[in-house]
């Protein structure tokens, strides 16, 4: 069964939505590729004109910030920009890291010169045989951060394409989709918003745990 999105929020101009894996934020050039704004504006009333304010990547899942307003996007876009919006996501990943670090290896960004800082805190939830459940938080805010930080340190996220592993370990019981959800998050005037582990990824736990 296909999963669609789900709107967790909507009050005082902001919407929040909980996007599955599999779901661009925004229209593309494929027509043929689910979208949520295109999907909130056929279903839910009241959403002309409704537009992104964050995006994240179509194999994640988690949390997606929108509104019609485009003084909400601008203010709350800037407070993204800012870096000032705090953000936790939970992801499974290959072999198994120390229990808690800081990533703050430099990534390049295609548009620049020069690599930009960027920083990852993550803890160690879980530990299995060949994998461990974390909870990552992006400090900065760069392409693809989360993954290819992962990747740089040895710990590629389970399901990955384009970050890849330096060697495949078999995960029983892989859901077949990029490990990463974005789960929580708080803007700077206290609104806080959750999105809770898709299905799909609380079976795969599970399998890990009776193992």
């Amino acid at each position: 069964m296909t999963q669609i999105p789900q709107l967790i929020h909507r009050k005082a101009g902001l919407w929040v939505f909980d996007k599955p894996s599999g779901w661009v934020v925004h229209p593309t050039n494929d027509p043929a590729m689910e979208n949520i704004v295109d999907w909130a504006q056929q279903t839910l009333p009241k959403a002309a004109g409704l537009a992104p304010i964050n995006r994240i990547d179509r194999e994640t899942s988690g949390l997606v910030l929108m509104s019609p307003s485009s003084q909400t996007r601008g203010e709350i876009g800037k407070w993204f920009a800012d870096e000032l919006v705090k953000k936790r996501y939970r992801c499974l990943v290959y072999g198994n890291p120390p229990p808690s670090g800081v990533i703050d290896t430099p990534l390049q960004d295609a548009r620049r010169a020069s690599p930009l800082a960027a920083t990852t805190r993550f803890e160690m939830l879980e530990s299995f045989i060949s994998c461990a459940y974390l909870e990552v938080c992006p400090q900065t805010g760069r392409k693809h951060q989360i993954r290819r930080h992962l990747q740089g340190i040895g710990h590629a996220i389970v399901g990955e394409k384009r970050y890849k592993p330096k060697q495949f370990l078999k995960i029983p019981g892989f859901p077949g989709r990029l490990w990463l959800h974005a789960h929580w998050l708080r803007l700077p005037d206290g609104r806080e918003f959750s999105a809770p582990l898709p299905d799909e990824l609380e079976a795969h736990l599970a399998v890990l745990r009776g193992l």
